[in-house]
């Protein structure tokens, strides 16, 4: 197995031209991530009555968190290989990839048990009941049996971007969701010889997607030579399990840190009322146009350092990560910007029915915590480069030092102290917690990166 030209570029191209060329490349698939949730609603939102939208909403927070498990898995696996790779190793990085794969595998399908067995409890547990909770369970029973190529899917995806395919992810990414958009009204409203299945059709749908977008991500790998559907000795698997859980459960952990910092901060919020709660979500939504091509960029920095790291290209390491910190900043600070200044001009066109308090307070939200975007970003980089030079656990401190450490105190003593500012005392908090975080993690990844090689 040998390097593909794109692998080469991560080593040897151009830093900038190669990231924003990958960058772009990734956005198609950025949008895709988060296109199932958004197809799902739309077209259940179309059934009669609020069960059935009700009943997905339920099923959001389970969905999350599940996907921050197996995403955190991936990285382990997506980590090594590309350190193997970088390295001139390829029968090792192949080798990490197989066992990753079959470690991915029996993870959900443990996970899938579990979720088949306890999904009335736990759905209950988030306050669904009646008619709703029967109708999401009848959801996420079948998901739950579609976890395994969901994961699958998304680890094989990650390995395509490891090694250097891009465009040959982000086709994928973006075919399986273009599958979804196709399926969920033929499953959930009848079409032909399918009987119309209601939310259950919408959870069909999405797994036979996602099966699709595995199939298509497992040929390219094997025809890279990166799977090889072969036996393994046992002493082989072993070693990979205990490198891939390295860098896998500190990133676990991290991902964890981010709904876990959403349902405090939702319980806080919520200590302002419903208005408050609704115009925060909404406002949050809007967020995630500023973050698509920075997510995109983010996706090729874990590789690029993890296969320059395992080259020991250093300098390269160093220029790489500094330049996506420039651009962080200075993009989202252009984006912040934007946000400030065409604050009521957004929510009108995106929320025109909306109450007018929630509108209200959607613009004292655009007015604060947009100056933040440089910050959340410049922060998940620095965990980027920990990560992708062989320092997991400080990758997933980042995340719990911005979270447990900063964001949630700061959000608890902004209300303690100045309840009677509203709503804003409680976004300044969060403006103030994510710049210290960002700060300190640039000073801490900077320190590691004066270090490498000396």
């Amino acid at each position: 197995m040998g390097p593909s030209s794109k692998q080469s570029a991560y080593l040897t191209g151009p830093i900038r031209r190669t990231m924003i060329r990958t960058a772009f490349a990734m956005l198609a698939g950025t949008i895709a991530m988060s296109g199932y949730n958004i197809a799902d609603t739309y077209f259940v939102g179309k059934l009669p009555g609020q069960t059935p939208l009700a009943a997905i909403g339920f099923t959001f927070p389970i969905i999350m968190l599940l996907g921050c498990v197996f995403r955190g898995l991936a990285t382990g696996i997506l980590t090594t290989c590309a350190q193997a790779i970088g390295a001139g190793k390829h029968s090792r990085a192949s080798n990490l990839a197989l066992s990753g794969m079959m470690l991915m595998l029996l993870m959900s399908i443990t996970i899938s048990t579990l979720g088949i067995l306890f999904g009335r409890p736990i759905l209950e547990s988030l306050g669904a009941e009646g008619a709703t909770l029967e109708e999401a369970k009848k959801y996420m029973d079948i998901w739950f049996y579609g976890y395994l190529s969901a994961s699958l899917g998304a680890t094989a995806g990650d390995m395509l971007i490891a090694i250097g395919e891009s465009k040959l992810a982000a086709i994928g990414m973006f075919g399986a969701l273009f599958t979804n958009v196709i399926l969920d009204p033929m499953w959930i409203f009848g079409f032909g010889p399918i009987p119309a299945m209601g939310i259950q059709g919408a959870a069909i749908a999405t797994v036979l997607a996602q099966i699709a977008g595995m199939i298509y991500c497992f040929t390219i790998l094997h025809r890279r030579g990166i799977i090889r559907f072969e036996m393994l000795p046992w002493r082989v698997i072993q070693k990979a399990w205990v490198l891939v859980v390295r860098f896998g459960i500190p990133a676990i952990l991290g991902m964890l840190m981010i709904p876990v910092g959403s349902y405090v901060l939702t319980r806080i919020t919520a200590e302002f009322g419903d208005a408050a709660v609704g115009a925060s979500q909404a406002a949050m939504k809007l967020e995630t146009i500023a973050f698509m091509f920075p997510m995109s960029f983010g996706i090729s920095l874990t590789p690029m350092i993890s296969q320059n790291f395992g080259a020991k290209q250093y300098d390269r390491i160093r220029q790489c990560v500094r330049f996506a910190w420039g651009f962080a900043f200075f993009f989202l600070l252009f984006m912040g910007a934007v946000f400030f200044f065409c604050a009521n001009t957004m929510v009108e066109i995106f929320t025109p029915d909306t109450d007018p308090e929630i509108k209200r307070l959607m613009v004292l939200y655009l007015h604060i915590v947009p100056w933040s975007f440089w910050a959340i970003e410049v922060h998940r980089f620095c965990g980027f480069s920990f990560m992708g030079c062989g320092h997991p656990k400080f990758s997933a401190f980042l995340n719990f030092y911005r979270v447990v450490l900063l964001l949630i105190p700061c959000s608890l003593l902004a209300l303690f102290f100045f309840r009677e500012e509203g709503l804003a005392c409680v976004l300044w908090a969060r403006l103030i917690a994510d710049s210290l975080a960002a700060i300190s993690a640039f000073l801490l990844a900077n320190h590691m990166l004066h270090k490498l090689g000396r």
